[in-house]
């Protein structure tokens, strides 16, 4: 009798901008944290409410424009949490 291969679950996450499923390695979360400061969360285990984007220019653009971070985290964003993005992608 052959053996199972165990399957790997890859964690998936909806793209707040494009509403897109992607892999959640590939996404940057963005973290309102409990004091209300919001920071772009790198190893994915900061404290406080998060929310994903994916790793490109039309999504972090689409999320500015229509200010959807700030809808979602319910916090102010400032501009340099975009920039950083941008940063990162490049």
């Amino acid at each position: 009798m052959a053996k199972q291969v165990k399957q790997i679950k890859i964690p998936m996450r909806l793209c707040l901008a494009t509403n897109q499923p992607f892999p959640k390695k590939e996404m940057f979360r963005i973290v309102r944290t409990p004091e209300g400061n919001v920071i772009v969360d790198l190893t994915g285990k900061a404290n406080g409410r998060g929310a994903y984007l994916s790793k490109n220019k039309e999504a972090i653009n689409i999320a500015k424009k229509k200010k959807m971070l700030d809808k979602k985290l319910e916090a102010a964003v400032p501009d340099s949490i975009y920039d950083e993005l941008m940063e990162l992608i490049k």
